[in-house]
């Protein structure tokens, strides 16, 4: 009896295991947006030495920062239109090359306002970029496996704290000023190199040339600027009722308005389709970003003056200092996206900020003496809830979208991170300013630290119920919904 052995079939897909093309993608696109992400970490602390070495006030000096975010911000909300008309891969090569010149301009200033020129063309290419970098991603893993894609996504967003203040303080240290926009020179080569071999040819979208929304664009982009521009002088003793705060939010707030208009009359013409807010999972997660912003970055500017102005840490001291927080949040990527998929966003999102919460409480009872190694411990297993809650927020927004939307829904969510970030930060910095005013010891001044870190728990405690809105764990991915422009998730 003749037998012949039967072929055992081959082994099966992991389903944990993302596309090799998809990681290649992603890891030649994190490679440019590097530059992006540690050059604005490494300005956060090096605005005190640059006034110093360029022997100007520190209220010019921030202009260099305020100047790069503005432009940031403005450009964000076009690059759906530029992507279509350039395609992806072309689009992102010439970011990349205007961050690059930008860098070169500003290592070159030779004065302030130069300088803040300078950080101006360097926003451009860093707002196209940051944007760009999520839809070519969300569109090459068409709606599968979103929260791993998003766990590789958040790569730069978790390295940027932790290596770029460590970075700043050494250069600062070490050597002139220049060489804070000259290191960004590396990563902008190489990506240039990478993208050129690795980023697949795309023409630009077929059919008649897409025609930019001028209108909207003259609404929109001004409006987020003005609106920007007076969250970061909230800070100032006037507050609200200063004109240089009042003035540009209620401009910025009515060009908003405005556009809003024009958009529904546009619908999906518009510069930015605001009907995509439809989507609950875009309008959830667009939300808590924008909402949760003192709890998410209004920290990071409480955190590091904590050590400095009541520990007497130098710059470096109080990067160091930071580290575990970050080394928590690039723990917690993996596991999250895998969870994230496998129970979807929702859940994910909810354990994330109550071990947010928890690990900030701890910073209102900080003292003048408090344990640097308990603070350190604690800033770790905040920093495994912060990027928890980065992924779900983040990933989430794109659960349900088409790949014709994900343009779009990227610009949406990266704005609302813009906007929410900014006004986080503004709002906590009042509220320290107003607290610690008048502090003239070192334990008065912590006191007033914590007071400022009971209203960034209480922003956290906010969105854990915000949280229930975001989508559960999505039964079909995108590209397999029916096709209909209002479509919800199904969810299981």
């Amino acid at each position: 009896m003749n037998t012949r052995a039967v072929p055992s079939p081959p082994p099966a897909a992991d389903p944990d295991r993302l596309d090799p093309a998809l990681r290649r993608m992603t890891f030649t696109l994190i490679i440019g947006a590097l530059a992006v992400i540690f050059d604005t970490t490494i300005m956060s602390v090096a605005i005190n030495s640059l006034a110093g070495q360029m022997h100007a006030s520190l209220g010019a000096i921030q202009w260099v920062s305020t100047a790069y975010l503005l432009a940031l911000a403005a450009t964000m909300p076009a690059v759906g239109w530029a992507q279509s008309v350039l395609g992806g891969k072309r689009l992102w090569v010439a970011a990349l090359g205007m961050f690059l010149i930008g860098s070169l301009l500003c290592a070159a200033a030779w004065n302030v306002p130069s300088l803040i020129a300078f950080r101006v063309v360097q926003g451009i290419g860093g707002g196209i970029m940051m944007v760009l970098m999520t839809t070519l991603i969300m569109q090459a893993a068409k709606g599968r496996s979103i929260g791993r894609v998003m766990s590789l996504i958040t790569v730069p967003t978790a390295l940027g704290p932790v290596l770029g203040p460590v970075l700043g303080g050494v250069i600062l240290h070490l050597g002139d000023w220049r060489w804070i926009f000259l290191f960004n020179v590396p990563f902008c080569v190489a990506g240039g190199y990478l993208a050129m071999r690795n980023l697949p040819e795309d023409a630009p979208r077929p059919g008649p040339r897409a025609r930019l929304d001028v209108v909207g664009m003259l609404l929109l982009s001004p409006g987020i600027a003005a609106v920007i521009y007076g969250l970061t002088q909230l800070g100032g003793s006037g507050g609200l009722a200063s004109l240089e705060v009042g003035l540009p939010l209620i401009a910025g707030l009515a060009l908003l308005a405005g556009y809003v208009g024009w958009a529904l009359r546009r619908g999906s013409d518009a510069l930015i389709n605001i009907r995509l807010f439809r989507h609950r999972s875009l309008a959830a997660s667009s939300a808590l970003v924008f909402l949760t912003g003192g709890a998410l970055y209004g920290t990071m500017l409480l955190l590091p003056l904590y050590w400095q102005q009541v520990r007497g840490e130098d710059a470096l001291g109080a990067a160091l200092l930071l580290i575990p927080q970050g080394l928590g949040t690039l723990v917690s990527r993996s596991l999250a996206g895998r969870y994230m998929d496998r129970f979807g966003a929702r859940p994910v999102a909810i354990a994330a900020f109550v071990l947010t919460c928890a690990a900030t409480v701890p910073f209102c009872f900080v003292t003048a003496t408090t344990s640097n190694i308990a603070l350190m411990a604690v800033l770790f297993v905040r920093g495994v809830g912060l990027g928890a809650a980065m992924i779900t927020l983040m990933g989430g927004a794109f659960v349900g979208l088409r790949p014709e939307e994900i343009p779009q829904g990227s610009s949406i969510s990266r704005v609302a991170q813009q906007v929410g970030g900014s006004a986080g930060t503004a709002v906590l910095a009042m509220i320290l300013q107003r607290t610690a005013t008048g502090a003239h010891t070192p334990a008065a001044l912590a006191s007033g630290f914590g007071h400022a870190f009971w209203w960034a728990t209480a922003f956290t405690i906010a969105a854990v119920p915000l949280c229930l809105l975001l989508p559960g764990r999505a039964a079909l991915p995108a590209q397999d919904q029916p096709a209909t422009s209002d479509a919800e998730p199904v969810e299981v």
